[in-house]
């Protein structure tokens, strides 16, 4: 069914409508949308467009070094704002650059436009000079993807993808242009007509099913709220601290939805999940009544799934009807936006309540128990060397809750989850579900395009470093300047951790001589200098916050700090994986007692 009225801005009329070529209407297109900032690199397949991108001054370009930090920095720029990021590639090897970075988005709901270049319409399915199939390849990674053949096909399409990044769960959208598209001439008619039969995301939920849930809460012993990303994507923060403040309940706030809900509120047990907080894995574990808001009963959060929480009831809110009862059954299932959605569960409680509220003294009192006895905290490494934990506190205690901190994946980004406090949403980026290698320093990039009056820190591992350190060099040119501390414990640390844990120590190609009694290869110092950054190096304790505070005074380039630090060190707590989270390890041969055991 096509569409009468498209949801895009309109444009002035005119009596008749302007001639462009096809990358002129990639351009307008993308002004009218709104789009400000575009990552990207140019090859053959897109030097219509460039060629187009130099002669206007609406929107600007940041060129990249390799695709994938397009891709990332566009997620990065996304992940800060709440708005579309926006990537450029041409065809064959610069599209299939962009799959990771695509991927990535997928799996954390992040609104991303891609826009690549095609050969020419005339050359497909030939295996013409940098030819993929594009669309095919990342079918299954998008929420939907368009050709355009035609130069006339263009607004409509670029359109099209903007509305359905934007709406519902977010998640990415591919444009793939034929080269003759961008070259040939049309009419450029605005608005267009949006073709998208089918595509209705539900916003308002049904209101028996909020009533059901309030029912729910309002009988519950044990209830926890289990808050996810989708809190995040929805803009849902005021409204979740609203429920919450109502209601009485505990909240535990995923790896994705850090910064949902106040780090500092007393009502906050911390991160579920195979590394989240003791008092958080057991409050969902030991719970009676679960309420998911725009959370997925992802692995890494219910360990062995059929022994997760095994009292609970379970209320899930999610805008993605696939998500419900996907992984854990749903007895009140709630398909809706989570803003609208937690707003309507306040009320119903407050309604069907009428003063009467549940007593969870007793649960509180267990809950407050367990954050007596299991603080979050580590152990000083024996080795003489920097434990990354302190290094990580005290980047969070000197910068504060208004920074945007992006991490890479391992170690590092889970000590940045457990050791940054965070008060607001957008201020913690990472790559939660497909864990990618190489997204921090990129992320990091976006964000601070984003947020440039925002100290943004890239928080990564001297693995991860190494796979996307090349856009120091754009950030450097384009004077955009981050502050990158490299948690360099000279190995692929999480890998290694579960080398010691599980395989006797057998530290099998884990090990990458960048850091103590190594020959240091690369050496990032000189690495960070080469690129035009400020660069630092850390080996003791007294050395840590003078080079975070020289790193928060230089704002004329990057800072590259790179943290000497012990690669003895483990992230604890941990639930083993395919275990129940009943468990949870707070350290080392040190488990809860939990339940009647």
């Amino acid at each position: 069914m096509t569409t009468e009225t498209s949801p895009v801005p309109s444009a002035p009329a005119s009596a008749e409508p302007e001639m462009l070529t096809g990358s002129g209407a990639i351009i307008r297109t993308l002004e009218l949308l709104g789009v400000t900032d575009v990552f990207g690199i140019p090859g053959g397949a897109v030097i219509p467009l460039y060629d187009e991108l130099m002669t206007q001054t609406k929107i600007r370009h940041i060129l990249v070094r390799h695709e994938q930090g397009a891709g990332h920095a566009a997620e990065g720029y996304a992940s800060a704002t709440g708005r579309v990021g926006v990537a450029i590639a041409t065809s064959g090897p610069g599209a299939t650059n962009l799959v990771t970075a695509i991927a990535d988005a997928y799996m954390d709901s992040v609104p991303l436009l891609a826009i690549t270049g095609q050969v020419f319409s005339t050359s497909m399915g030939t295996d013409a000079f940098q030819e993929a199939d594009i669309i095919g390849i990342t079918m299954p990674i998008t929420k939907h993807s368009f050709l355009a053949r035609r130069a006339e096909e263009i607004p409509a399409a670029i359109a099209s993808a903007y509305h359905i990044a934007s709406t519902g769960r977010p998640g990415p959208v591919l444009v793939d242009i034929t080269k003759d598209a961008q070259q040939n001439l049309a009419p450029f008619i605005w608005p267009p007509k949006l073709d998208l039969p089918g595509y209705r995301p539900i916003v308002k939920a049904h209101g028996k099913q909020v009533q059901a849930a309030a029912q729910l809460l309002l009988a519950a012993k044990k209830p926890v709220l289990y808050v996810g990303g989708g809190v995040i994507r929805a803009q849902a923060s005021a409204e979740l601290l609203a429920l919450a403040e109502a209601t009485g309940a505990p909240v535990v706030t995923t790896l994705m939805a850090r910064g949902a809900f106040p780090d500092s509120h007393p009502q906050h047990l911390g991160m579920p999940g195979m590394h989240g907080t003791v008092p958080a894995v057991l409050a969902l574990q030991e719970s009676d009544l679960i309420i998911s808001l725009g959370a997925r009963f992802d692995d890494r959060v219910t360990g062995k799934i059929s022994e997760f929480a095994p009292n609970a009831k379970i209320v899930h809110v999610d805008v993605d009807p696939a998500e419900i009862s996907k992984i854990r059954f749903a007895d009140v299932p709630i398909v809706g936006d989570a803003k609208d959605v937690i707003a309507d569960l306040t009320l119903a409680w407050a309604d069907a309540g009428q003063g009467s509220e549940p007593d969870t003294t007793e649960w509180w009192t267990y809950l407050h128990g367990l954050k007596d006895e299991f603080p979050l905290g580590f152990t000083e490494p024996t080795d003489g060397l920097l434990a990354p934990q302190y290094v990580i506190q005290r980047i969070g205690e000197l910068t504060g809750p208004e920074a945007v901190y992006a991490a890479g994946v391992g170690q590092h980004q889970m000590w940045a989850a457990q050791f940054i406090k965070y008060e607001r949403p957008n201020s913690w980026l990472n790559s939660g579900g497909a864990g990618t290698m190489g997204y921090s320093v990129p992320a990091a990039m976006g964000a601070k395009v984003a947020e440039p009056d925002r100290v943004v820190w890239s928080i990564d591992g001297d693995g991860c470093f190494q796979m996307t350190n090349q856009e120091l060099a754009t950030c450097t040119i384009n004077k955009i300047p981050i502050k990158v501390a490299i948690i360099n414990n000279s190995s692929l640390g999480m890998v290694r951790q579960w080398q010691s844990l599980f395989y006797d120590g057998r530290h099998s190609f884990t090990d990458l001589n960048t850091g103590h009694g190594t020959a240091m290869v690369p050496d990032f110092v000189k690495m960070a200098d080469a690129y035009g950054a400020l660069g630092i190096r850390v080996t003791s304790k007294d050395q840590v916050d003078d080079a975070i505070k020289l790193a928060l005074a230089t704002n004329d380039r990057p800072v590259v700090i790179d943290f000497i630090v012990s690669p003895g060190a483990m992230v604890w707590p941990m639930v083993p994986q395919g275990v129940s989270n009943s468990f949870v390890q707070y350290a080392k041969d040190h488990a809860p007692t939990w339940g009647d055991e």
